[in-house]
C-alpha cells in the first residue's frame, strides 16, 4: 500500500530555524506528513477512554501492517494528550499548556493521517486504561509522556525498515523526526539536557524496538489485543 504523495505538506525547509521555540512546534506538526484537513479534527471525540471489553484488531500484513501499528500508537498519544490538556496538572505554566497543546494537535494529526490514509483497512478507535496515571501530578504526566515519546520513536526506529515502499518509508521518516522532537521537549521538561541520556545507546544512535516489543510496552494502556502475526519481521 502506497500513501498518495498529494497528501502531503512539504517538510523542514532553512526557515525552521529562524522561528520562536512555540512556531518551532506548529512548524514541526504541519512538515510531519500531514493532511491540512487534520487540523480540525483538534479536538474530536476519539479520546479512547470510554470502559469496554477487549476489541480484537488483525492489523494486517506488508506495509498496511505496518501502518495499522502507528495509527494504533497514534491512537494512544492523541487520546493521552487529549487528557493531559483536557485534566490540566497542578501547577501547568501557560509555557507548557501552549506546547503540550501542540503535541496534542500533532498526535491527533498524524491519527487523522493513518486514518485516512488506510481507509478501510484501518483498524477500528481503540479504548484505552490510563488509570494508573495522576494526571493531577505533573511529575506523573511528564514521565507517562516521556514514556510514550521514546516508545515511539523506537517504534519507528524499528519499523522503517520492514516498510517496502519508498513513499511510506519518508512519511514514516518524517514524523519520527517530530516525535523525537517532542520525546526532547518533554524529556527538558524534566531535566534539562537529558534527552541523549535515555534514548541513545552505546553506539550513538537512538533506541530502535520491533513491533512485538513495542505492543508488549503499551498492552497495559490498551483495551486491545492486536494480532501481529502478519506484521514483516525483517
Amino acid at each position: 500500500m502506497k500513501i498518495s504523495r498529494s497528501n502531503l505538506i512539504q517538510p523542514d525547509g532553512p526557515e525552521i530555524r529562524s522561528v520562536s521555540r512555540r512556531g518551532f512546534f506548529r512548524y514541526a506538526g504541519a512538515s510531519a506528513g500531514i493532511m491540512a484537513v487534520a487540523a480540525s479534527c483538534a479536538k474530536d471525540d476519539m479520546t479512547g477512554t470510554s470502559p469496554g471489553h477487549l476489541e480484537g484488531y488483525s492489523l494486517g500484513g506488508g506495509d498496511v501492517g505496518i501502518l495499522n501499528y502507528a495509527y494504533a500508537l497514534e491512537q494512544l498519544e492523541a487520546a493521552y494528550y487529549t487528557l493531559v490538556i483536557d485534566n490540566a496538572y497542578s501547577g501547568m505554566t501557560s509555557d507548557e499548556t501552549a506546547m503540550l497543546t501542540d503535541i496534542r494537535d500533532h498526535e491527533i494529526a498524524h491519527r487523522e493521517f493513518f486514518r485516512a490514509a488506510l481507509g478501510t483497512s484501518a483498524i477500528g478507535p481503540i479504548v484505552f486504561d490510563f488509570s494508573s496515571i495522576d494526571f493531577s501530578s505533573r511529575d506523573s504526566v511528564l514521565a507517562a509522556a516521556k514514556n510514550f515519546e521514546d516508545i515511539g520513536v523506537a517504534a519507528y526506529n524499528g519499523a522503517g525498515p520492514l516498510l517496502t515502499d519508498a513513499t511510506n518509508l519518508l512519511i514514516a521518516g518524517k514524523i519520527v523526526s517530530v516525535e523525537a522532537r517532542h520525546a526532547a521537549y518533554i524529556s527538558d521538561l524534566i531535566s534539562p539536557g537529558s534527552f541523549s541520556d535515555t534514548v541513545v545507546d552505546s553506539n550513538g544512535l537512538e533506541r530502535s524496538l520491533t513491533p512485538n516489543e513495542v505492543l508488549l510496552l503499551v498492552k497495559p494502556y490498551m483495551k486491545a489485543v492486536f494480532d501481529d502475526r502478519q506484521l514483516p519481521k525483517s
